[in-house]
C-alpha cells in the first residue's frame, strides 16, 4: 500500500499502518451507493415541495466532506482520546437535547431539531455513540474493580438518557440506546438476574408504551393487523421490491420515489430495491455485515474491557439501526422513520455515524504489546497480544 514508511513514527504514519483500510473501504462503498440512491430518490421529493431537483443529492455530497474528516480525525485516536471525546459529545449532545425541547422546530408533534448557527441540528443523532462510549467506561470499571456501584451508574445514565428521547419524543431512538446498552451489558458479564431484570424492565416498559401511548400502540397494530390501519407507506415498498424483481427496473425509472413523501430517507432501501434489484440489495446488505463482522473479528484477542465494550457497542448501533431501516421497509418490523446508515439523507445522521465508525476504527487500530500496556488504565484488565 503507498503511504508513509514503517518506519515514519508521526501521528500520521501510525494511524497509516494501523488502522483497518477494509473497513474504511466498506464505509466508502456505502457513502457512494448512498450518493447514488439520493440522486435516484430526492428529485421528486424536492420538486414537491418547491426546491431544485439535486437540493438533497448536494447537500448530502456537501456533508460527506465534514464527514470524511470526521472519521480519518477520530480515528487517529487512542482510547483515552475517544473516551475524552466522547464525554465532551455527550455534554454538549445533553444540553442541545435539553434546548430542543424548549426552543426546537416541532415537526408532527415531536421536538427533536433545534438551530445551531444557521444549522438544523439532531443531538439526539450524537447522543447515540456518546452514550454507548460512557456506558463502556463504566461497565469497563465494573469488570475491573467488581464495584456494582458503577454498573448501576451505567444503568442510571441509561434512563437519563431514555427519558430525554422520551420527551421529545422519539420512542424509536430510545428502543436503539437500550437495545444497545443491554447488548454491552450482556458483553460485560453482568449477573444473570441482573440481565433477567434489564429484560423484564425493557418488557414492561414497551408494554407501557403500547398501553399509554397511541402512536406507539398504532404501528404495533398496524404490524400485526396491516388491515387495521392506513399502511400505504410500507405496501407501497414492498410492491416496490416486488416490481425490481433481482436487476431492477433500470436507473431513474422507478415510481416509488414519486409517491412516498421518505424516499430519500426512511424508505431509500425501497427505491434501492426497485430500480437496482434484489441484486443491489444484497450488496447493501453484505456491506453492512462485512463492517460489523470486521470489527468484531479485530475485538476477539482484544483484553482492554473498555475497547471491547465501546467497539462493540458501537458496531451493534450501527447494525442494530441499518437493520431496523431495512426491516421497515420489508415490514420485517413496525413501522419506525430511522434512517439507513451513510446511505439515507441527513446531515445530522451522517455526522454522528461518522463519530461513531470514527471511534470503532480508533479502537480496532493494531497496537504493540508496549502501546496496549500503557492503555490499560483506559479499563482493560490486561494487555492484548502484540499484533503485527
Amino acid at each position: 500500500m503507498i503511504g508513509p514508511a514503517r518506519t515514519d513514527t508521526s501521528v500520521v504514519g501510525r494511524w497509516w499502518w494501523t488502522v483497518d483500510w477494509w473497513t474504511i473501504a466498506a464505509i466508502a462503498v456505502l457513502m457512494v451507493i448512498g450518493i447514488v440512491l439520493v440522486m435516484a430518490a430526492s428529485p421528486p421529493v424536492a420538486t414537491r415541495i418547491g426546491l431544485p431537483p439535486f437540493h438533497f443529492a448536494q447537500r448530502q455530497a456537501m456533508f460527506l466532506a465534514p464527514a470524511l474528516v470526521v472519521i480519518a480525525g477520530v480515528s487517529m485516536l487512542g482510547p483515552q482520546g475517544v473516551r475524552r471525546l466522547a464525554i465532551a459529545g455527550f455534554g454538549v449532545a445533553v444540553v442541545l437535547a435539553i434546548a430542543t425541547l424548549v426552543f426546537g422546530d416541532p415537526v408532527n408533534g415531536a421536538r427533536r431539531w433545534i438551530h445551531v448557527g444557521g444549522v438544523l441540528v439532531q443531538p439526539s443523532e450524537i447522543l447515540k455513540p456518546t452514550f454507548a462510549v460512557i456506558s463502556a467506561v463504566m461497565l469497563a470499571a465494573y469488570q475491573r474493580t467488581g464495584d456494582k456501584k458503577m454498573g448501576l451508574a451505567s444503568l442510571g445514565l441509561l434512563a437519563f438518557v431514555l427519558m430525554l428521547l422520551a420527551a421529545q419524543p422519539d420512542y424509536g431512538m430510545a428502543t436503539v440506546v437500550a437495545a444497545v446498552w443491554f447488548t454491552q451489558f450482556f458483553i460485560a458479564g453482568m449477573p444473570l438476574r441482573w440481565v433477567a431484570a434489564a429484560g423484564a424492565a425493557g418488557a414492561g416498559l414497551l408494554t407501557m408504551a403500547y398501553v399509554f401511548v397511541p402512536h406507539v400502540a398504532s404501528r404495533i397494530d398496524r404490524f400485526l393487523n396491516p388491515a387495521s390501519g392506513d399502511n400505504y407507506q410500507v405496501e407501497t415498498a414492498l410492491n416496490a421490491f416486488a416490481t425490481g424483481g433481482a436487476l431492477g427496473r433500470g436507473p431513474g425509472e422507478g415510481v416509488v420515489k414519486s409517491v412516498l413523501p421518505d424516499a430519500h430517507t426512511d424508505f431509500i432501501f425501497a427505491v434501492a430495491g426497485e430500480e437496482f434489484g434484489m441484486v443491489a440489495g444484497l450488496l447493501i446488505v453484505a456491506a453492512f455485515a462485512f463492517v460489523i463482522l470486521r470489527g468484531f473479528t479485530r475485538l476477539l484477542h482484544e483484553g482492554n474491557y473498555f475497547i471491547v465494550l465501546a467497539a462493540g457497542g458501537l458496531l451493534a448501533q450501527f447494525g442494530l439501526q441499518a437493520f431496523v431501516n431495512m426491516g421497515v421497509n420489508l415490514r420485517l418490523l413496525p413501522a419506525k422513520g430511522m434512517t439507513l446508515p451513510f446511505i439515507s439523507y441527513g446531515g445530522s445522521s451522517i455526522l454522528a455515524l461518522a463519530l461513531g465508525m470514527g471511534m470503532v476504527l480508533a479502537l480496532t487500530r493494531r497496537r504493540s504489546t508496549t502501546a496496549q500496556t500503557r492503555w490499560m488504565l483506559d479499563g482493560g484488565a490486561q494487555p492484548s497480544e502484540a499484533k503485527a
